[in-house]
C-alpha cells in the first residue's frame, strides 16, 4: 500500500517517516511540508539520511491525493479538516493525528476548540482510533481520528474499569505529566529550554483540550463521567506517565484480571506488577499499565511514549488494522 504523511515535519511526522521506512507491506509515496518543501526530509532530519531521502512537497492536497492510497494528517488543529474532507471525497483512507475528528459532537467540539468545523457531516463517519479497544470499528472505516497522548494514558488502562462497573465515577482523579515534545516542534517561551529545565508544573488547570476528549470517550460506556485532569510538563523530552485515583470495591487482582481479559493477546498493552516508568517505554509502542489498592482507593499507573503509542505508533497500528494486518506490524 502507498502511503503519504502530509506535515511530514514534525515530530509525529518524523516518527512516521522511522516507522514507514521499516514496514514490510508499506511504501511512503510522498511526504508534505510547508516549511520545508523542496529538501529532502534527511536534509530536516539527517537522522534519515540514506533511510529515506524524499523530497518534500507542498501541501497540495489535490495533486497529492493522486499518490497514495492512505494519508496520515500531522496537521494543527483546525486545519487537518479540510484536508480530511478533500482526501475522504476521493476514497481515500485518512488517519488523522489533530484533534478535528476526536469529538463526534460538533457542539462540544466547536466549544472545546473555539473555531467552526467544516467538515460537520463527517464526524459520524470518523472512527476514534484507540486500536486494543475500537479495533473492530477502525477496520471498518476510512476516517480514523487518532487519540491524543494524555488521553490515551487514561483511557486504556481505565476504559475497561469504568465499562466494567468497578469504578465508583463520582470522583476520578487523573494526574498526568509529559515530556516537552507534547507541545510539538514549533519553537515557543512555554518549552523553551531555560523555561522547562530544571522545573516541574502543572499548566492547563480545569481548562486543557484533552479533558473534553478523556471525558467524552469513558462517557461511551454509558456512564457519565467527569475526570478531574491535571497535565503537567516534565524537564524530558518524551514520555508521559498518568496516575489515575479513585474509589472501588474490586480488588487489584480483579482488576488485574479484567485488562488480561479485555487485552488478551494485545501485545503493545503491557500488564505489569511493578510501578510503571517512563524510561521502559520510550522510543516504543508500548503502554504500560498496573493497579494497587488500599482500603477501598485504587491507583492506576501508565507510561507511554507520547510521540509513539500516544500519536504516529498508534496511528501506524490503526493502519495495519484497516490492511487487514498483524496491528503491530512494524511496531515491535
Amino acid at each position: 500500500m502507498n502511503v503519504s504523511v502530509i506535515g511530514a515535519t514534525g515530530y509525529t511526522g518524523f516518527e512516521l517517516v522511522k516507522l514507514l521506512s521499516r514496514h514490510k507491506y508499506f511504501t511512503i509515496a510522498s511526504l508534505t511540508s510547508e516549511s520545508y518543501a523542496g529538501q529532502a526530509i534527511s536534509e530536516v532530519y539527517p537522522q534519515l539520511a540514506g533511510v529515506c531521502d524524499i523530497i518534500l512537497s507542498e501541501n497540495n492536497i489535490e495533486k497529492e491525493a493522486e499518490k497514495a492510497d492512505a494519508f496520515f494528517l500531522c496537521l494543527p488543529h483546525k486545519t487537518a479538516m479540510e484536508t480530511a474532507q478533500t482526501l475522504y471525497d476521493k476514497n481515500k483512507i485518512v488517519i488523522d493525528l489533530s484533534a478535528d475528528f476526536r469529538l463526534d459532537d460538533v457542539c462540544l467540539y466547536e466549544s472545546v476548540y473555539k473555531t467552526i468545523h467544516t467538515a460537520k457531516e463527517l464526524l459520524n463517519k470518523a472512527v476514534y482510533g484507540q486500536p486494543e479497544l475500537f479495533g473492530d470499528k477502525i477496520k471498518n472505516s476510512r476516517l480514523i481520528a487518532v487519540p491524543g497522548c494524555y488521553p490515551t494514558s487514561i483511557i486504556v488502562p481505565m476504559y475497561p474499569i469504568i465499562d466494567a462497573g468497578l469504578a465508583d465515577t463520582d470522583f476520578i482523579v487523573a494526574d498526568s505529566k509529559s515530556g516537552v515534545s507534547g507541545a510539538g516542534r514549533k519553537p515557543s517561551m512555554n518549552n523553551a529550554f531555560c523555561e522547562t529545565n530544571e522545573d516541574f508544573k502543572p499548566y492547563g488547570i480545569f481548562s486543557h483540550r484533552h479533558n473534553a476528549e478523556i471525558d467524552f470517550i469513558l462517557s461511551k460506556t454509558g456512564k457519565p463521567i467527569n475526570v478531574t485532569f491535571t497535565p503537567h510538563l516534565l524537564p524530558i523530552n518524551r514520555g508521559i506517565l498518568s496516575t489515575v485515583y479513585f474509589k472501588t470495591e474490586a480488588s487489584a487482582d480483579d482488576i488485574k484480571s479484567l485488562w488480561q481479559k479485555v487485552y488478551c493477546g494485545k501485545k503493545l498493552v503491557r500488564i505489569k506488577n511493578e510501578i510503571p516508568a517512563v524510561k521502559n517505554v520510550v522510543g516504543s509502542s508500548f503502554i504500560d499499565i498496573s493497579v494497587f489498592k488500599k482500603d477501598g482507593k485504587a491507583i492506576v499507573v501508565s507510561a507511554l511514549d507520547n510521540l509513539l503509542k500516544g500519536a504516529s505508533g498508534q496511528a501506524l497500528q490503526c493502519l495495519n488494522i484497516l490492511a487487514g494486518l498483524n496491528e503491530e506490524e512494524g511496531l515491535i
